[in-house]
Formats: structure tokens, sequence, C-alpha cells
């Protein structure tokens, strides 16, 4: 299932989701969700702790926010002058202390046992689906019952810039959509770091590294989206996945899906929606041109576009990044300037357009760092006990702290989030009620989040 995206082999499986009345209230018609891959720390972030002992409080100074009781590092200051726009969650808890909680976060669901590979991570068809893949069958069964005029002309779930993984040489779990069957992938793209020792997100970008191509196509190494219009050269890998599935049982679904895949691969409002050099180089620069700042800014184009869940994803390159158990000089050079920077840019950028009402942005990774550091040079360790995420638009009320931790932000004592809450929390802003139901690979109706408490309090 590995890259599959919006050219994965596998056929659709027209299910019926049950029909369920839409939330009542539900503001969002999208959702950003920025992930930080591999541990962002508290304690360097959103629940600093100037109080502590030395020990544990870490070589950053808090700085005032716009929200009382809130301080936010030093190195944040664009966010911390936002923070009426946003709320944070300093609680997140779970139990997977490992990079494996990339499915649980991404999912809200713990990740099911399955072989997986020598390193322990690989994606598996086992999985649970990622909350956009959910997504992105509901509005498939929806467009089944509407005539095609009046069907979605883009796809749902979006994933940029990479695949979790792929820049490092993993293919991660969650992610994909599991046994809801590969064909409600993400539609992801592919951007290359140069070599084996770089660190895209750590450098400015050049217009020629910043191609957004979409993941099947880069077999055909001189075929940009720029292009497609002209040539249907996608046609062999379609051609070869049909010979591939001449034996599933789901063939007769195949004209219908190779038909969707082209006409979308194709469309001028696919190749309009990635060319981010419509975009203007002042916003460019206030993004940043780091991958990061530019996939943020390609993750509102999606928006704008049509899409319905668009992952924006903070990899590790270099194997470390925000998995920072060795040193917090990254943290204070690249980091944390990059996230302010994007991050704050992205917020700003949304509101100016109209957009924030509309979509719920969501920035969280999947754990967080060990009050304790493991070096002298505060790199921390990897801790899932307590960490914080990020909420702003969709009517969620900004300056708002959600949640409190211990004197040393090592557990919750106060509104502990679960990944299934902040799932459950998500479906409900979109107007889909957590106890939805699809069906699994033996058409046992499943239901998407039946323990997750959406938590309301945050939305006015």
């Amino acid at each position: 299932m590995a890259g599959a995206g919006l050219l994965g082999t596998s056929l659709p499986r027209l299910w019926d989701a049950e029909a369920a009345a839409a939330v009542s209230g539900a503001r969002a018609k999208s959702v950003m969700f920025v992930f930080l891959f591999g541990g962002p720390s508290q304690l360097e972030t959103f629940d600093m702790k100037p109080d502590a002992p030395s020990t544990i409080r870490g070589p950053f100074q808090p700085t005032a926010s716009r929200t009382p009781g809130l301080s936010i590092c030093e190195h944040l200051p664009q966010l911390a002058a936002l923070s009426d726009k946003y709320a944070v969650i300093r609680t997140v808890t779970h139990n997977q202390n490992d990079h494996n909680a990339c499915h649980y976060m991404q999912t809200g669901h713990p990740m099911p046992p399955a072989p997986r590979g020598a390193a322990g991570v690989d994606a598996t068809e086992k999985d649970w689906p990622a909350m956009g893949s959910v997504v992105e069958y509901l509005d498939r069964q929806q467009d089944q019952n509407l005539p095609r005029a009046h069907r979605r002309d883009f796809p749902s779930y979006v994933y940029l810039p990479n695949p979790l993984g792929h820049i490092q040489g993993y293919d991660r779990s969650g992610q994909y959509a599991g046994w809801l069957g590969s064909s409600f992938n993400a539609m992801a793209t592919r951007i290359d770091k140069r070599d084996k020792q770089d660190n895209p997100y750590f450098r400015p970008c050049t217009e020629t590294e910043m191609d957004f191509r979409v993941r099947g196509c880069e077999a055909y190494a001189d075929i940009t989206l720029d292009r497609t219009s002209h040539r249907l050269s996608l046609l062999e890998q379609f051609e070869q996945a049909r010979r591939d599935l001449d034996r599933s049982p789901f063939v007769q679904d195949y004209s219908g899906f190779r038909h969707r895949a082209i006409e979308l691969v194709t469309s001028d409002k696919m190749r309009a929606a990635f060319d981010i050099r419509r975009e203007s180089e002042a916003l460019r620069d206030r993004y940043g041109r780091h991958l990061f700042g530019q996939s943020a800014l390609m993750g509102r184009r999606m928006i704008e576009a049509g899409a319905r869940f668009v992952t924006v994803l903070w990899d590790a390159p270099d194997g470390y990044s925000w998995d920072s158990h060795r040193t917090s000089d990254d943290v204070r050079k690249y980091l944390l300037p990059g996230l302010d920077q994007s991050l704050s840019a992205l917020l700003n950028d949304m509101h100016e357009r109209g957009l924030l009402d509309e979509t719920l942005v969501v920035c969280v990774g999947e754990m967080g760092r060990t009050p304790k550091p493991d070096t002298s040079s505060w790199g921390r360790g990897h801790w899932s006990y307590c960490f914080p995420a990020l909420l702003a638009g969709a009517g969620v009320r900004g300056g708002v702290v959600y949640g409190k931790s211990d004197k040393q932000a090592a557990y919750p004592v106060e509104n502990p989030v679960s990944p299934e809450d902040l799932a459950a929390t998500v479906f409900q802003s979109l107007g889909i009620p957590p106890e939805t139901r699809v069906h699994d690979s033996q058409n046992r109706p499943v239901t998407i989040q039946d323990s997750g408490k959406p938590l309301t309090s945050l939305f006015g």
C-alpha cells in the first residue's frame, strides 16, 4: 500500500455508510492537520515551567502571550502575539511512548499488532484508517447518490509534502486508509531531499525543488502537473493496475475508478491548485521558503481548491528534528523559528481570506519530551504522557487554555485528552457524528470513534 495515494491499485469498496444526522452547530467544512512528527517538547513550546527546578525547565525563557495564564517559548513570538486566535490543549496523553504513536494520533485508535518490517514501523492493511481517509470514504459515498455534475471534483484527503517517513526511508503507519481500502488513501505529493544528509525543513528551497508532484507520477520524471493536460502518460500505470486487479472481485468497478483518477490528475483545477508560483513572492516569504513553510502554503491552496482534510507534515529527514534526543540546538535554530513563522502565517492568511471560519486547524505531534533531559545540551527523550496540541478556526474559542499539567509538565492533573477525544472533536467539527459506522474488509460495521468525547467546551 506504500505510496499508493490517488493512484492506489485497490478498488473502491462501494459500501454505504450508515446515515446519520449532521452534528448540530458544526462549522468546519475542512480540516488542516499540521503534524509535527518526532514529538515537540511541551517544555519548549506551550507548557513552559519557569518555576520548575533548573534540571527541568530547560534552556529557553517564556514570553507573554495575548492569553491570560499562557506563557509561550521566547522563540515563538509571532504565535504568542496570535494566541487570541487559537486554543491550547496542554494535556494530550496516551501510553504509546514511541514513534508508532503516529498511528494513534492520525487515526484516533491504538496501532493494531501486525508484521511491520525490520524497523517495526511499516504501515499495513490491518491499520485503522486515517481520519482523512474516513472523510474521503464518506464523501465518496455521498457522491454515489449525486448526479455526476454535482460530485466532488477534488480529492477530499491530501497529504503534503511527502507520505510520513518516506523522506527518511520508512513508510510509517497511520497515514493510510488501512483496512478501509487503499483507494481511500490520501492524494500525496513528493518532494525529495538533495542527499542523505540534507534537511529541506532547515534551509531555503529552490523553485525547482518546490515542484509538488502527485505520488505515482515519479516514474515519469519529465511529467509535471503543468504538462498533464497535454499527455495522458499515466495510462500505462492504470493499465498495469488493471492487470494486477484482474483477479479482484471488484474488477467491475475498475473503469469508474480509472476514469475518476485520470479526470482528477489531468484537470485544470488540479494543475492550478498545485502551481504555488501563483502566490505572490511576498506571501511566500511570509510563510518561509523552507519545506514546511511552502507546504503550509500549499495546504491552504488545497483547502481553497476543495480538499476536506489536508495533512501538512514536518517530518524528520535527519532522523531527529522534533525527536530532539541529542540537543536543543536545532530546536532553537530551526524548529521553533520555522514553526513560528509558518504557522502564524497560515493562521493570519486563512483569517484574512475568511477560510479560518470554516477550517479547523489542528497542530500536534505524536508525543512530547521527557521532563528531565537526556543530555547536558538539553536533548530530551520520548514522553507520551503529557503534551500539547493547538486548535484554531471553525468556532474554536481563541485565547483558551484547556487542561493543566503537573509542576514538571509530566502528567495531566486536570482534563486529560486522549487521541480518541481529539479524533472525536475533529469528526464532530466536520458534522460527522463520531458514532458513524463504516464497513471493514469483512463487511462488518465499525464505529469510526466509539470511545472519544468531543471537546465541545473549546467551541463558542
